[in-house]
């Protein structure tokens, strides 16, 4: 009885672990999020319009992007694969779902991090052009007057 109340117990923990996988924090991806250390910094701001606009996604990732889910796709798989048959079938298809389940947890994951975004094209009152990409947390439009906060690889765009 012990065996069967754990063994229904593990396709809850990797169906949590799934849950937890998709949980990436998009936030910084905003114009309307700073981190700490932009915060308090002195920030340049130029002006431009925005010139073209085109709907992405941002691949939302870290060092361990892909790891939650593929370990918890392969648990599951593994649970349903040994399921079938038995012996040496039973080993065979335990493997298989682990392998499989891994694979489609990964693929889970990497759908679930991801944010749609913004690519824009800027030109600046200066006339240089510049592209930046951002969540899609705010409504733009071409032809709309904008504000550029930052620089490099910290700069956000804002409404004029």
């Amino acid at each position: 009885m012990r065996y069967l109340k754990s063994h229904a117990l593990l396709p809850v923990l990797a169906a949590g672990l799934l849950t937890l996988a998709g949980c990436a924090n998009t936030s910084p991806y905003s114009g309307d999020v700073y981190t700490g250390n932009q915060a308090k910094t002195a920030q340049s701001v130029s002006y431009g319009t925005i010139t073209a606009l085109r709907q992405v996604q941002i691949q939302a990732g870290d060092q361990n992007s892909g790891a939650l889910g593929g370990i918890g796709g392969a648990v599951i798989g593994g649970l349903l694969g040994n399921q079938i048959g038995g012996g040496s079938g039973r080993t065979l298809a335990t493997a298989a779902g682990a392998i499989g389940g891994s694979v489609a947890g990964k693929k889970i994951e990497d759908s679930a991090n991801r944010t749609a975004a913004w690519e824009m094209e800027i030109r600046r009152d200066t006339g240089q052009s510049v592209v930046v990409v951002q969540k899609a947390d705010r409504a733009f439009q071409v032809g709309q007057r904008v504000r550029l906060i930052g620089s490099g690889s910290n700069l956000s765009v804002a409404p004029y």
